[in-house]
């Protein structure tokens, strides 16, 4: 299976989308913010990556640009809260920028599963 970083501010979150990607049988690395995120890609190459886009320090667009200046093979999933329509904007302007595939919170664990793995496939919806 897939090696995974992902990348969010939320505590809350990073457990449950870890757990299911575990369960999935993959393996996760976490990160905070996107400075974080970014000091672990320099250590290591991910088969994914999975960001938040709003969150302290370094948030997901600056974070996806940076990725793709430094790897524009690696696949990226950007996710976004599905309560707040000012998040949901972003969503397609993480697109444009690189993002594979997108995702609005909430979902559940089978919608993460899916755009999972379209992304590791490189399928583009």
């Amino acid at each position: 299976m897939a090696t995974i970083l992902l990348i969010d501010d939320d505590e809350l979150v990073r457990i449950t989308v870890r757990q299911i990607l575990e369960s999935a049988g993959h393996t996760v690395v976490e990160a905070r913010n996107g400075d974080e995120g970014l000091r672990v890609i320099a250590t290591m190459q991910p088969d994914l990556i999975i960001t938040d886009i709003i969150m302290p320090e370094k948030e997901g667009i600056e974070t996806i640009l940076e990725i793709r200046r430094r790897n524009t093979n690696i696949r990226i999933v950007a996710m976004s809260g599905g309560g707040q329509a000012q998040a949901m904007d972003f969503l397609p302007l993480a697109r444009k920028l690189g993002a594979d595939q997108i995702l609005r919170k909430p979902f559940g664990p089978a919608e993460l599963l899916e755009v999972t793995d379209l992304a590791l496939k490189g399928t583009i919806l």
